[in-house]
């Protein structure tokens, strides 16, 4: 456990000691405010039965920084290691194969969670002018970022996976963006495409992400999204463990 601990805030320490974890920070931020503002100028003043959430979270902005943002973390996790030398040396050290998955995994996914800190002044921002106190339901806040949580798992295991299989961060990018960007564009498109069966509906319905995300922003946690994440993210360490595994052995 503290050799997981000392590799977890290791791997936090090189995303805030590089530029680059700055560079996704300010990245992240600026996205959030554009569309934070779009959002009030779309309003124009207007009443809404839809909550600010699932405003907020359903624009296209948000998916933005989610597929921008998670193969700028991820990429170096492993391939930066590998190119610098120092991946062989960490192998030798007395930790698992598991514990060094976990701890680039859990570090990614502190970060990713940190992106969303700012998303969460500008709902209190809009609180603090709308008439109505009940607008914001701790339990519709709740579940809106859980389920960003539950969506950054995924992702950030996609990307740990494509950084494993290189050396270098660019190709890992790549690989984590074309990923989770085709896993998108198959949830979009599913939607404006003819189904033939029952079973073809319930499936896109099961990985449709925007209609995950759209359910957990209206404060709806179907156990079905949370078995679709938990599973999906943990097939991806998995892959992730049995290619650092496997590099061991070459």
């Amino acid at each position: 456990m503290q050799a997981y601990l000392t590799l977890t805030r290791r791997e936090l320490a090189s995303l805030f000691v590089s530029l680059t974890g700055y560079v996704i920070l300010a990245g992240a931020v600026f996205l959030m405010g554009f569309s934070f503002i779009a959002l009030i100028i779309l309003l124009r003043g207007e009443a809404t039965s839809i909550p600010a959430t699932r405003l907020f979270f359903s624009t296209s902005y948000f998916w933005d920084i989610l597929l921008l943002a998670s193969p700028l973390i991820t990429m170096r996790l492993f391939a930066l290691e590998k190119y610098s030398g120092t991946f062989e040396t960490l192998m030798t050290t007395p930790v698992s194969d598991l514990q060094v998955v976990l701890a680039k995994f859990t570090a990614a996914m502190v970060f990713y969670m940190l992106l969303w800190l700012p998303s969460f002044a500008s709902i209190l921002i809009i609180r603090h002018y709308v008439t109505r106190p009940d607008a914001f339901d701790a339990g519709l806040m709740a579940s809106t970022y859980f389920g960003i949580f539950l969506i950054g798992g995924l992702f950030m295991s996609m990307g740990c996976l494509a950084s494993a299989l290189t050396r270098s961060q660019i190709v890992a990018a790549m690989i984590s963006f074309t990923l989770g960007y085709s896993l998108f564009l198959f949830s979009y498109l599913s939607g404006h495409l003819p189904l033939g069966s029952a079973w073809q509906e319930n499936f896109v319905a099961y990985v449709s992400l925007p209609d995950h995300m759209n359910d957990f922003a209206r404060g709806l946690v179907d156990s079905r999204h949370i078995v679709f994440y938990v599973s999906a993210t943990f097939l991806f360490l998995f892959l992730t463990l049995r290619v650092v595994q496997s590099g061991r052995w070459k």
